[in-house]
């Protein structure tokens, strides 16, 4: 695999470590703004939204520049925002730092997978893809993890100056190794659009919405369902998180390494299996080894269904796949966002704290069902496909027939 795969898997870690670490020190910059936790909780709701707006917007004004140059811009707004973050002096000026850290996050992973899958073999292009979101799970099993330890004890102001600092690495990383490869042809603003007029491409977006969605419709509720049901300490869940990230990382290589073989049957399989897991945690998490175990068995069946995903939009949208690329990585965190609130819906109104882990497991399920569908019309396409190629041509000349 290419060296520049590691640049943008910097890119990566740094961009994964600042999505989750305010979680870890939440509290600490409720206390020092003089503010709610709830009210503090808008930095995670706001970055969420800032992906969403931001993977299309910053797609779009890329399709003028180069892919690296676009890449390289993107780690500068990155450093930017969680600059602005490390030294706000008010909360709202670090709720801006974090909107506008979130206006990279969508657009980079869009691009970076586009220019990960062009630097090797069609038949390898899933692999390198999770090469590049490695980063993002390596964020939380040590850049959170870290980052939360270095914020509790030297203040969270440090962490963001550590994770800018991450961002001039990854900055610097692709500048020096990400080739320089032009404009990409073809790339225009009717184009990129146009890959929306593909069914299939809206098939994968909402699959990574419902399929995902499901993972964090749990995961969003870790902590008190791992305090009040499984009976763990509070200081325990930091780890039970890094098992999350540890099963995060498996499962991001083997989802690409299985997708390169077979796409859709490995997306069958990770989303079925990540359903019945889900399902399952209802039970497991009464005891504490098997809630830590399935607990892994989530991160790992969940992030499997990333490369599969991300591979089948870009496939889909062949022709212009940047900004369908960039719109599946929105997709993503509109499904975290609808998860989380639907997982908070079933809390609220007094099933429990394990409900929202059956309410991920609908979620994953229905994702399963679209990935049939999507994969039923796939093959109608590429059959009339066949039929087509196969048939007589109109154009052949006739032969002369004898005049009477």
């Amino acid at each position: 695999m290419p060296l520049a795969l590691l640049a943008l898997a910097i890119g990566a870690f740094g961009i994964g470590t600042t999505e989750f670490v305010i979680m870890g020190v939440l509290p600490d910059v409720a206390d020092d703004f003089g503010v709610s936790v709830p009210t503090a909780g808008r930095l995670v709701s706001g970055y969420a939204l800032g992906v969403v707006f931001g993977a299309p917007l910053l797609t779009v004004l890329g399709t003028r520049v180069s892919r690296k140059k676009m890449l390289m811009f993107l780690m500068g707004v990155f450093v930017v925002g969680n600059a602005l973050s490390a030294f706000a002096p008010a909360f709202g000026v670090m709720l801006a730092g974090r909107v506008i850290a979130s206006l990279a996050h969508g657009a980079f992973f869009g691009i970076g997978s586009v220019v990960a899958a062009g630097l090797v073999a069609p038949e390898k292009r899933a692999s390198a893809i999770s090469l590049m979101f490695t980063g993002l799970t390596v964020a939380n099993v040590v850049g959170v993890p870290l980052g939360t330890y270095l914020g509790q004890a030297a203040g969270w102001r440090v962490t963001f100056t550590v994770v800018a600092a991450l961002g001039v690495v990854g900055f610097l990383g692709v500048a020096g190794l990400v080739p320089e490869t032009g404009r990409p042809e073809g790339a225009r603003l009717r184009g990129e659009f146009a890959a929306f007029r593909n069914v299939q491409v809206w098939l994968a977006m909402a699959m990574t919405v419902l399929g995902y969605g499901g993972v964090f419709a749990a995961i969003t509720y870790i902590t008190p369902m791992m305090t009040e049901v499984a009976g763990y300490s509070a200081g325990a869940v930091t780890w039970l998180l890094v098992l999350f990230g540890v099963g995060m990382f498996l499962g991001n290589l083997l989802g690409g390494r299985f997708a390169d073989r077979a796409l859709m049957p490995m997306l069958f399989a990770a989303l079925g299996a990540l359903s019945l897991a889900l399902l399952l945690f209802t039970v497991t998490a009464h005891d504490k080894v098997l809630a830590a175990l399935t607990l892994t068995l989530i991160g790992a069946l969940g992030f499997a269904t990333v490369p599969p995903l991300q591979k089948w939009v870009l496939d889909q949208a062949a022709a212009a796949p940047t900004l369908a690329s960039a719109a599946n990585i929105g997709a993503f965190n509109l499904g975290n966002a609808l998860a989380a609130w639907l997982g908070g819906a079933v809390i609220a109104a007094g099933l429990g704290y394990t409900a929202p882990n059956w309410v991920g497991a609908l979620l994953s399920g229905a994702a399963l069902l679209l990935s049939v569908l999507a994969a039923f019309l796939d093959r109608r396409t590429r059959s009339a496909g066949r039929i087509v190629a196969a048939s007589p041509q109109a154009d052949t000349v006739p032969t002369a027939t004898a005049r009477p």
